[in-house]
C-alpha cells in the first residue's frame, strides 16, 4: 500500500461554525483528503461557537471524507462575543466589556485565548503523525501555533492567507506583529494568499521572503448542484454578507435601485425587489431610505448557508461589494469576497462593486459571469439591472478555473513540496 502523506491542519474556522472562512477550509480539507492525504483538522470544539449548523449532517460528511479532528477548548472567549459563547449578563459581561476595550488600544487578536488551547490539543502529536502542518489565518496566532508545533516535532509548516495581516486594508495590529509575520513567514516551507496583489503587498513589505503562491476562494461544484433556487415571485437583487464602513457600503447600490425605481414606464419598473441577507439590517435600512427605496426592500436576517445559496440561485442578479471607491491601493486592490465565488458557482449574473484594477473585477470580467463598476457608476449599475429585469444578462456555465478540485491540486502540490524540508529554526 502507498503511504498517504500526513497534513495537520490548524483551522479555526471550520464547519460547524456558520462563518464564510468556514467554506474555504472545509474545502482544503475535503479536495485534500481526496488527493491522498490523511487530514487531521485541529479546531475549536463545537459547543464554544454561538452560531453553528447541521451538526449530525458534518459529522457524517467528515466521516464520508476520512477526515480527522482534534477539537480544542477556548480561553477568554469574552473577547470575541459575537462568535463565542461567554458570560454576557451582570458581572461577567461588565468584565468582559473592560477587557474587550483594553484588548483593542493592545490591538490584541479577539481570537487570542485559542493559541495555548492548540498547543494543549497537539501535545500527544509525536512526529509519526504529520508530514507537514498547514495553518489557515485569520486568527494569525495559528501561524505562531504552527511554528512552535513545528520545532516540537521537526516538520515544516505552510502558511495560507485569507486576508493580509499587519499591512491589510481594514484591521490594526501591534507593531511588533510585522516582525512576527516577517520571521513566520522567512521560517515558513511556503505561504499561500488568496489574490495575485495580496502576494504583491507581502513581497512589497517582506522583500526577503518568497513571493507566496496565489490560491483564490472558489466554489464546490457537488455543494452548488444540490442547491434549489428560492421562488422569489418576483426580480430579485441579492446581497448577501457584511459590510466595512467606509469603503465597503450599500450606499451606491440604493442610488442605482433609486434611478431603477424611476423608470415606471419601462421593463426596468417592473416588479422587483433589493433583498438583503446578513446583520447589518440598520445600515441597509437607513440607505434605503435616505434614497427613497424602502419599499423595495425586503431584510431577511442572517440566515443558514443553505438559505443564503437558495436566495443566490433564485436571484435575477447576485451584488458584491468590495470598496466603493473608484481608485484604491494594492492591498484594497486584493480583497477578494468570498462571497463572488458562491454567485460563480451558482451562475448567477454578477453586479460587482470595486475599484479600477482591482483582482476581483479580472476574475468576475474575464469570465464573463458579471460585470465591475466603480462606486461612482451609478448610471452604469442602474443600466445594468435594467437589462437584467428585461432578460439581456445571460446566466454564464460556472468556470472550471475557480471549483476547489481545481484549486486544491495546486495546493497539493505545494505541500508534496513541502514535505521533506528541514524546518527552519528561528526565535
Amino acid at each position: 500500500m502507498i503511504k498517504r502523506p500526513k497534513v495537520v491542519f490548524l483551522a479555526y474556522y471550520f464547519p460547524p461554525v456558520n462563518a464564510a472562512a468556514s467554506v474555504r477550509t472545509w474545502n482544503m480539507a475535503k479536495y485534500l483528503s481526496r488527493f491522498g492525504w490523511d487530514v487531521t483538522v485541529v479546531t475549536p470544539d463545537p459547543g464554544v461557537w454561538r452560531k453553528t449548523e447541521n451538526l449530525e449532517k458534518v459529522d457524517e460528511s467528515l466521516e464520508k471524507e476520512g477526515i480527522h479532528r482534534i477539537l480544542t477548548g477556548h480561553r477568554w472567549r469574552f473577547l470575541n462575543p459575537v462568535f463565542l459563547r461567554s458570560r454576557d449578563h451582570g458581572v461577567g459581561r461588565l468584565a468582559g466589556g473592560v477587557c474587550r476595550i483594553m484588548s483593542r488600544r493592545l490591538r490584541m487578536e479577539a481570537q487570542a485565548g485559542w493559541d495555548a488551547e492548540v498547543e494543549k490539543a497537539c501535545r500527544r502529536l509525536t512526529p509519526g503523525d504529520v508530514d507537514v502542518l498547514l495553518a489557515s489565518g485569520e486568527p494569525y496566532g495559528s501561524f505562531k501555533s504552527a511554528k512552535k508545533l513545528s520545532e516540537r516535532l521537526g516538520r515544516p509548516f505552510v502558511l495560507d492567507y485569507r486576508d493580509l495581516w499587519t499591512n491589510g486594508p481594514i484591521r490594526r495590529h501591534r507593531r511588533g506583529f510585522a516582525r512576527d509575520e516577517q520571521r513566520l513567514l522567512t521560517l515558513s516551507a511556503a505561504t499561500t494568499v488568496i489574490s495575485p496583489s495580496c502576494a504583491d503587498a507581502i513581497q512589497a513589505r517582506f522583500s526577503r521572503t518568497a513571493r507566496p503562491h496565489v490560491l483564490t476562494n472558489g466554489y464546490d461544484p457537488e455543494e452548488m448542484v444540490n442547491v434549489v433556487p428560492y421562488e422569489f415571485g418576483h426580480f430579485a437583487i441579492v446581497y448577501a454578507g457584511i459590510f466595512y464602513p467606509p469603503t465597503r457600503v450599500v450606499g451606491p447600490v440604493m442610488a442605482a435601485l433609486r434611478a431603477l425605481k424611476r423608470e415606471s414606464g419601462t421593463a426596468a419598473g417592473a416588479d422587483w425587489r433589493f433583498h438583503y441577507y446578513g446583520a447589518w439590517d440598520e445600515h441597509v435600512r437607513g440607505s434605503a431610505r435616505d434614497f427613497g427605496v424602502t419599499d423595495r426592500l425586503v431584510l431577511h436576517g442572517c440566515v443558514s448557508r443553505v438559505e443564503a445559496l437558495s436566495a443566490l440561485r433564485g436571484a435575477g442578479v447576485a451584488v458584491v461589494i468590495t470598496s466603493v471607491a473608484d481608485e484604491a491601493s494594492t492591498t484594497h486592490k486584493g480583497i477578494v469576497t468570498a462571497k463572488v465565488f458562491d454567485a460563480l458557482g451558482l451562475g448567477t449574473p454578477i453586479l460587482l462593486v470595486s475599484p479600477h484594477g482591482s483582482d476581483v473585477e479580472s476574475i468576475v470580467q474575464d469570465t464573463g459571469c458579471g460585470r465591475r463598476f466603480v462606486g461612482s457608476d451609478v448610471a452604469g449599475m442602474a443600466s445594468y439591472l435594467a437589462n437584467a429585469i428585461a432578460g439581456h444578462v445571460p446566466r454564464r456555465e460556472p468556470p472550471n478555473a475557480y471549483a476547489w478540485p481545481t484549486l486544491v491540486e495546486k495546493l497539493d502540490t505545494i505541500l508534496k513540496r513541502a514535505v521533506g524540508r528541514r524546518p527552519s529554526r528561528g526565535k
